[in-house]
């Protein structure tokens, strides 16, 4: 599949930590709903976690990025839950 920007990308990018409970727990639900997702680990010190920063406006992990819908959010129970509403039985 290729998108508006003319990359192989997919549409979807979690920023997460190697096991990352929270992190996990937003993996788990994009693979139930079967979505093409890229995968970005970021610094494990919280105070450089600059891209993060950059695109969410909190260093905090998990954070995602859907270009489809061009949402940008970050925390895992809101994440699961607009991910439910957007792409699960909630949509």
């Amino acid at each position: 599949m290729t998108d508006s920007t003319g990359t192989d990308d997919p549409p979807v990018t979690l920023y997460r930590l190697q096991a990352c409970p929270f992190c996990e727990r937003v993996v788990r639900r994009l693979n139930e709903h079967d979505l093409d997702y890229q995968s970005r680990f970021v610094e494990a010190m919280h105070s450089e976690r600059d891209i993060v920063k950059r695109i969410s406006g909190k260093r905090t992990v998990p954070a995602i990025v859907d270009e489809n819908t061009g949402v940008t959010m970050s925390e895992s129970a809101n994440i699961v839950e607009y991910l439910e509403n957007t792409y699960g039985n909630g949509a």
